[in-house]
């Protein structure tokens, strides 16, 4: 097939370039905004009386019929067509006759993929914002329903003080709100028109971008030509966010693997979530969890993927840009997919209250409430602190917890223990007085939730 572009060849392109150099096989996913710019362009070029209002027309038509034969499955995409766009400007020369290359005025293929991949990503990023919004929804639900179960809290993977599980649960809530907000961001970003640049400079027809602009959605058209056809940064922006995003989810998972170990037994996850063993019949693995963990790595290697692409390329556009679009596809997809698996499995998980309280029981994990009553007493920190470890010593070696000494024990160690320190030692007691804003008690849990609601629900 003659090649769109082969005026200035003799030579036809080998098979094999072909092949190294096509994009239809990933980039065919981007038909529906690159129909919905050439229409709008379309539209725009006989409106200017660039081309006659009947030619655009024409034009529209023969677009709108090939969305109906892609979304029907009747399109057939060919290679050596190279693109999506030359795809679809193939076939609408090959309906309408040559009308059809009236379309490709005023705009040439580094405007248009520019303008497809911000279409695209405008539309997916408000997806995703929406799925995470649907998963904090989902962690909000857990937070309320499990309110009144208590844990330990850790720091180095060691029990450290008695937390309210829904605490723990809802410090995911924020991560995620940080991961909507970043992707607001991305959207605004990408939110800027760069049809009309044409190949680098503009052109000396007399288009009308802010019309274009306007039809798409976008809020602003871009000021520089040489960059709206070279700019990629909101695509790395997006892939930053996915990044960070992935990594808030792999945190998760990570807990999630852990709590579900026999060691922890602090959850049960749900079978319809969980694989079991081809050889060890009693197996019951957190596949689900520990394929999050994992793609998390592609996510990160997209980023660094599309930031080497771009570091060493001179102004304007380069054929390298045509690998931005596998990795921003990839991490779409795999957003979505951990975002939406994570939500489906959460309502199934068991937590097992029982166990939580009673590992946070036995880890002396008021301690340091000890040491914060010794200094309402007028004891220095550090030398309550250091009553309150000689303390936790002496219970380890009679195999005792805190709140199962004597005040004749307690006063051995310092004059200043009174009866009323029995109110420091269970951990629902120090979960209750740690009353201050944003800290684990009830009080405070509670005016995150409602908070975090408003929030997740736009009211806010």
């Amino acid at each position: 097939m003659k090649k769109l572009w082969a005026g200035r060849f003799r030579a036809r392109t080998s098979k094999t370039a072909e092949s190294f150099s096509e994009s239809i096989s990933f980039d065919n996913r981007l038909w529906q905004y690159d129909i919905q710019g050439s229409i709008a362009h379309a539209n725009m070029l006989g409106r200017q009386g660039v081309i006659s209002r009947k030619d655009a027309a024409k034009i529209v038509r023969g677009l709108r019929e090939i969305a109906h034969d892609i979304a029907a499955g009747t399109f057939t995409f060919r290679q050596e067509l190279e693109d999506i766009h030359m795809n679809i400007e193939s076939a609408l020369i090959e309906k309408i006759g040559d009308v059809g290359r009236k379309l490709h005025t005023a705009r040439s293929r580094n405007d248009q993929v520019a303008l497809d991949l911000r279409l695209y990503l405008k539309s997916e990023t408000e997806e995703i914002i929406t799925l995470i919004a649907n998963f904090q929804r989902q962690l909000i639900a857990s937070a309320k329903r499990n309110i009144s179960i208590y844990m330990p809290g850790y720091t180095h993977l060691q029990r450290a003080q008695p937390v309210l599980l829904s605490h723990h649960l809802l410090a995911y809530v924020e991560m995620l709100q940080r991961d909507a907000e970043r992707m607001k961001r991305v959207y605004a970003s990408a939110d800027h028109m760069p049809l009309g640049s044409c190949a680098l400079a503009g052109t000396t027809l007399p288009i009308d971008r802010g019309y274009v602009a306007r039809v798409l959605g976008f809020h602003s058209v871009s000021q520089n030509s040489i960059d709206a056809v070279s700019d990629r940064d909101f695509a790395i922006e997006f892939l930053c966010a996915s990044a960070i995003l992935m990594m808030h989810l792999s945190r998760l998972a990570e807990e999630l693997i852990l709590w579900s170990t026999e060691e922890f037994k602090f959850i049960e996850l749900p079978e319809a979530y969980t694989t079991g063993s081809s050889i060890m019949p009693q197996k019951k693995n957190p596949d689900i969890a520990e394929l999050t963990r994992a793609k998390t790595g592609r996510v990160y290697g997209n980023l660094i993927s599309l930031l080497t692409v771009m570091k060493g390329l001179p102004l304007s556009y380069n054929r390298d840009l045509q690998e931005d679009k596998v990795p921003v596809f990839d991490s779409v997809d795999t957003v979505k997919a951990c975002l939406t698996v994570l939500h489906d499995m959460f309502p199934g998980i068991t937590f097992h209250a029982g166990r939580m309280q009673a590992t946070a029981r036995d880890a002396y994990s008021s301690a340091t409430d000890v040491a914060e009553y010794l200094v309402k007493k007028g004891v220095p920190f550090r030398r309550a602190h250091e009553i309150t470890g000689k303390i936790v010593l002496f219970c380890i070696s009679k195999g005792k917890n805190l709140d199962e000494l004597a005040l004749e024990d307690l006063r051995a160690f310092s004059p200043h223990f009174s009866p009323d320190i029995f109110a420091c030692l269970k951990p629902e007691d120090s979960i209750r007085k740690r009353n201050s804003p944003g800290g684990t008690s009830p009080d405070q849990v509670k005016k995150q939730i409602r908070r975090l609601e408003k929030i997740v629900n736009g009211k806010q």
